[in-house]
């Protein structure tokens, strides 16, 4: 997705409106500071999730480090997410946050579906857009 297609300021007024890295479903989401903690909110249909709004800068710190292309790993909370993944690591113990950056218990997995477009709607990383095994990188 090139940054220029995206639509929204990712404020609560108005959101952004980004497509999952597979480009089946369209979503909005934005940035709550006034929220404890900070937090990214994500609406997709009728369902709200919401991260860390840190996970922007420590996902691409962490890709940063990485240094090449790292597979998403798209997994929901139920079922477990794999080593070296981008979901695996937005839920291990060795993060910067100790562990999930999902909020909302029962909807903390698909990390990987819903932020990696927001880095790349920044300009901070490159997802790729395949119908499935999609990866990402830090710019």
């Amino acid at each position: 997705m090139a940054t220029e297609a995206v639509r929204g300021t990712g404020m609560r007024e108005d959101p952004w409106l980004l497509r999952t890295p597979t480009g089946g479903s369209e979503y909005q989401i934005y940035r709550d500071e006034a929220a404890d903690p900070p937090a990214l909110q994500c609406q997709v249909g009728s369902t709200k999730l919401s991260y860390h709004l840190r996970a922007i800068d420590d996902l691409h710190a962490m890709l940063k480090a990485h240094g090449d292309w790292m597979p998403l790993g798209i997994a929901d909370e139920q079922k477990p997410a794999a080593d070296g993944t981008v979901e695996g690591w937005a839920r291990s113990p060795e993060n910067p946050v100790g562990g999930w950056y999902g909020l909302k218990k029962g909807y903390r997995g698909r990390f990987a579906m819903y932020v990696p477009p927001v880095l790349e709607a920044l300009g901070l990383a490159e997802v790729e857009h395949l119908p499935r095994n999609n990866r990402m990188r830090a710019i």
